[in-house]
């Protein structure tokens, strides 16, 4: 019983940091400091070392239960769509819309090496089968690959602006749903076949295998 208590403790405090860390990335971004993580997470700096070992292995942690809480689910929910064209482009919008919203969580992931090639690959696995009855039905072009997808939401996420905030559609400044809008545009049917995509990984990971986007082939 007292190793169940201390395993169930130590569990406890690992999410308390975790979150705080997600709080205190997205509202500072890639210089706050640790000790600021450890106090919002009413917790000993000590411990923080303890659970994650340094700073990179606890931004890894937070963007890792942001992006399976808040990433991974709209890819999966687009297998569940009607129009498999229209769930993509729900999936797809909802994904860089998330990521704009958290800039500055995507900055530090970015810096610790959180963004991997495993996450690509949890995120755009769901999505092929959606593509595939999408061409299928003939509403997206045949030659479009599964690694297209994700290269969709990194260009589009190149047009976000430090003053989006993924919010209202309204508002000024929300130019990755604009350019997000024309990339869509260009997966519909056309006899102009693309030019064949290049042998490279669209995301580079020093330490994981071949993208699952690149497999799509």
């Amino acid at each position: 019983m007292p190793q169940q208590r201390r395993r169930a403790d130590a569990l406890r405090n690992s999410d308390r940091i975790v979150r705080a860390a997600i709080t205190a990335l997205q509202e500072t971004g890639p210089t706050v400091p640790l000790e600021e993580i450890a106090r919002r997470a009413g917790l000993g700096i000590a411990t923080v070392y303890r659970r994650f070992g340094d700073r990179d292995g606890v931004i890894r942690a937070a963007f890792e239960t942001y992006f399976a809480e808040e990433v991974e689910p709209l890819a999966r929910a687009a297998r569940t769509a009607a129009d498999p064209r229209q769930g993509l482009a729900t999936a797809l919008a909802a994904t860089v819309d998330t990521l704009a919203a958290h800039r500055r969580l995507l900055a530090a992931a970015r810096e610790a090496g959180a963004f991997t090639v495993g996450l690509a690959e949890r995120f755009v696995d769901p999505l092929g089968d959606v593509l595939t009855a999408a061409q299928r039905r003939g509403l997206i072009r045949t030659d479009l690959l599964v690694r297209d997808l994700a290269a969709i939401v990194v260009m589009a996420l190149g047009t976000v602006h430090p003053g989006d905030d993924g919010g209202r559609p309204e508002e000024d400044g929300a130019d990755h749903r604009r350019y997000l809008a024309l990339l869509l545009d260009g997966t519909r049917p056309s006899a102009e076949p693309l030019p064949r995509p290049s042998s490279h990984r669209l995301f580079a990971d020093d330490t994981a295998g071949g993208c699952a986007a690149d497999r799509h082939r």
